[in-house]
């Protein structure tokens, strides 16, 4: 992160320290992810010297994580205890698909006097979907949150799709050894994100957005 985006992470958290839980409550949060059939859920940190040796060293590369198999591209959004919908994405993601996927998640359930947040991706930034984005806000009454750029950890959405792969492999541990054609496995594959997705029980919105509100932000050290 440059200075120059620390800078606008830290005028956003400024604007917004003093927001209430039942402020918060109003954000829709979304993001696109990467689930992977064969993936480990559990992350593995290897820290190591900076030079050419350590690099390369046998010690400090691992052979046994080999990540392949059926992979699925999901986008989904959450506001308050409520989940916006999951969909999948076969393929890249450009500005037309992206606005098939915000049309079905903004024009579903009719919800209104929402903030609609997403990153700062191109297709999220490009100028065909910010036209159809000022279109649908007048028509469907929400509004857009400026986000700053490089801040996903500001984006309590992040933690969710951790518990969605977590959840994944601990209900299905069978997941890494599915067997047949590739359809078939993202067609099972994606049904079992389906049936957790809306499993998800309210104490973990609950959690995500008590996350935020509680967050401490020490002003007189920034």
């Amino acid at each position: 992160m440059t200075a120059k985006d620390a800078k606008a992470s830290y005028k956003w958290a400024k604007t917004h320290r003093h927001l209430t839980k039942e402020d918060w409550a109003k954000f829709a949060w979304s993001d696109e992810s990467l689930i992977k059939q064969d993936s480990d859920p559990c992350q593995l940190w290897v820290f190591r010297q900076q030079t050419k040796h350590e690099k390369y060293d046998p010690k400090n590369i691992c052979t046994e994580i080999k990540y392949g198999g059926v992979k699925q591209i999901i986008w989904g959004c959450f506001y308050s205890n409520k989940l916006g919908p999951i969909v999948f994405i076969d393929g890249s993601v450009n500005s037309h698909i992206y606005i098939s996927v915000l049309f079905q998640a903004l024009h579903d359930d009719g919800t209104t006097d929402i903030i609609f947040q997403q990153d700062n991706a191109k297709v999220h930034k490009s100028k065909l979907t910010e036209e159809w984005l000022k279109d649908s806000m007048t028509q469907n009454g929400f509004s857009i949150m400026e986000w700053p750029a490089y801040s996903p950890d500001m984006n309590p959405i992040e933690e969710l799709w951790a518990h969605l792969k977590a959840e994944l492999h601990r209900r299905y541990p069978d997941m890494k050894s599915l067997q047949g054609t590739q359809a078939t496995i993202k067609q099972k594959l994606q049904d079992r994100l389906w049936e957790i997705w809306w499993d998800i029980g309210e104490n973990v919105f609950d959690s995500l957005i008590d996350s935020i509100y509680a967050f401490p932000f020490p002003m007189e050290r920034l």
